[in-house]
């Protein structure tokens, strides 16, 4: 369900996961510019825990993360029930 603004039109929840604190604040920046709700996690254990609580309606994730990485973190939530739905769009600022 889209959580609705101070205008009473709906708001997109929105997910940014990435390993970069300067990528994370540009995009919470500019989305919330736009008026999107907006979630950040540090790397796919922060956003996995965080995604039951918060429900994104669809989710950036960079894919070259320490830890857990974007494909993993992917795999997770797809393989997840109640999350399989969510838009997932991996990013990567890898040239190549």
């Amino acid at each position: 369900m889209l959580a609705t603004s101070n205008t009473g039109s709906p708001t997109l929840r929105v997910m940014v996961i990435d390993d970069s604190k300067t990528i994370r604040r540009t995009a919470e920046t500019l989305l919330k510019k736009e008026g999107y709700e907006v979630v950040t996690a540090v790397d796919g254990f922060e956003a996995l825990a965080k995604i039951s609580d918060l429900q994104p309606h669809i989710i950036f994730v960079d894919i070259m993360m320490p830890r857990l990485d974007g494909y993993q973190t992917c795999a997770l939530i797809k393989n997840n029930q109640n999350f399989r739905h969510v838009p997932v769009v991996m990013l990567s600022s890898k040239d190549g």
